[in-house]
């Protein structure tokens, strides 16, 4: 994984995330996975750029997500670009639903517990802040039911 300056390619967003620093910099980052050593190796690269830093990233899929997870360092943006995305948040300790169709989008809080699940085939774009990103696994319907959460370096 390493963080590339400048680009002048075509950038998939699907396979290579942008990172959006300090100084209104974006940079990709090149062999980025949704795997813990290199969430803990992005994380380390831009520790620098605190609670402001930003991964930017395209997501496929379908089915329940598997986890929940919250970003205490700032606000999250989901976009659904086709498709439909439904968000669960707990609110006030109850579970708070929104439903995205395409070009729809939603705003997780920070520290805000959130799942998404993906009614067939979609694809969403994140922007996440991902410092102290904590995740837990999607066992029950609401993290409050789950227990704690343990802190990591994943993004949405």
């Amino acid at each position: 994984m390493r963080l590339v300056n400048h680009t002048r390619n075509a950038i998939d967003l699907r396979t290579t995330p942008i990172h959006l620093g300090m100084g209104s910099r974006a940079r990709p980052i090149e062999g980025f996975a949704w795997d813990p050593e290199v969430l803990q190796a992005y994380s380390a690269a831009v520790a620098a750029d605190g609670g402001e830093g930003r991964l930017v990233a395209i997501i496929d899929g379908e089915g329940p997500g598997d986890h929940w997870e919250r970003h205490p360092a700032g606000d999250e943006l989901v976009i659904c670009l086709s498709g439909s995305a439904t968000v669960i948040r707990e609110a006030d300790g109850a579970p708070e639903r929104v439903v995205l169709g395409p070009g729809e989008a939603t705003v997780n809080p920070a520290g805000t517990w959130h799942a998404v699940d993906l009614a067939g085939p979609t694809t969403i774009l994140t922007v996440t802040p991902g410092l102290g990103t904590d995740h837990r696994p999607r066992i029950d319907a609401s993290p409050v039911e789950d227990g704690g959460g343990a802190p990591g370096p994943q993004a949405p």
